[in-house]
C-alpha cells in the first residue's frame, strides 16, 4: 500500500486528462503548412509534457528562434480553440482528488490559465488547493513547476508525493527531491519510466486512497 502524504502534486496531460487527441491534433493544425508529410498521432504522443520548443525543433530542426516561437504562439491559439472536445478525465480520477486526503496541487507544463481553464471545464478545479503551470521559467525534466508548487503550499519536499506519467516527470520529482508515482495509463514508455525508478506505480488513481477508502474492485485479494 502506498502511504499517505501530506501534500500530492499532479501532472496533468496523460496522468489526469486524456487529452493527447487534442494535443496532437492541434500541433498537426499548426504544422500543416510547414511539412509535407503530417507525424503520426503515437510520435507526437510521446512528446506530451515536454516543451513544445522541443516537438517543433524536432520536426523542423532548421528552423531559427524567431521561426519556433510563431510555431509555439500558433498552437497556443489553435489549442484551447479545439474546446478540449476530444478531452476526457481518466476513469478514477475524480473520486480519487476528492476522497484523497492532505492538500493537492498540480505540477504540469502548461500555462497557469490554461490549467486552470481545463480542470474547470471537466469539474476537477475545486479539488485544488493550487494550481500551478509553467509560466515562463524551465519546464520539466527540470524541477522548477514543482517548487514553485510547493512554495505556494508552504511543503517540503520530504511531505510530497508527485504523480505523473512520463519520464519527464520522474526526473522532474527527483531532482525536486519528493517521492514520485508513475501511472501505468499515461503516454510515457515503461522502459523511461524505469530509468527513474519511481517509488510507486499506480494503475488508477484511487490506489492512492487509504485503505479504509478503497473501492471494493481495488481492495487487495
Amino acid at each position: 500500500m502506498i502511504p499517505a502524504f501530506p501534500v500530492y502534486l499532479f501532472d496533468v496531460d496523460g496522468t489526469l486528462l486524456d487529452s493527447a487527441a487534442d494535443i496532437c491534433g492541434a500541433i498537426q493544425q499548426v504544422l500543416s503548412d510547414h511539412v509535407s508529410s503530417l507525424p503520426s498521432f503515437d510520435y507526437l504522443k510521446s512528446f506530451i509534457g515536454v516543451h513544445l520548443e522541443v516537438v517543433f525543433s524536432d520536426i523542423l530542426p532548421h528552423y531559427d528562434r524567431a521561426q519556433l516561437d510563431g510555431l509555439i504562439q500558433h498552437y497556443r491559439t489553435a489549442y484551447p480553440a479545439r474546446g478540449h472536445a476530444a478531452t476526457s478525465v481518466y476513469p478514477g480520477v475524480a473520486e480519487a482528488l476528492s476522497a484523497l486526503p492532505g492538500r493537492k496541487g498540480t505540477a504540469t507544463t502548461k500555462g497557469t490559465p490554461t490549467t486552470r481553464a481545463v480542470l474547470a471545464q471537466f469539474g476537477l478545479l475545486d479539488r485544488f488547493d493550487h494550481v500551478q503551470g509553467t509560466d515562463g521559467f524551465p519546464c520539466k525534466p527540470a524541477p522548477d513547476v514543482l517548487f514553485r508548487s510547493m512554495e505556494a503550499l508552504g511543503a517540503k519536499p520530504h511531505e510530497c508525493l508527485f504523480i505523473g506519467d512520463s519520464a519527464a516527470d520522474m526526473e522532474a520529482g527527483r531532482r525536486a527531491g519528493v517521492r514520485t508515482c508513475a501511472v501505468r495509463y499515461g503516454y510515457g514508455s515503461e522502459p523511461e519510466l524505469d530509468r527513474w525508478a519511481p517509488d510507486y506505480r499506480v494503475s488508477d488513481l484511487r490506489e492512492l486512497l487509504p485503505t479504509e477508502l478503497l473501492p471494493t474492485e481495488l481492495l487487495p485479494t
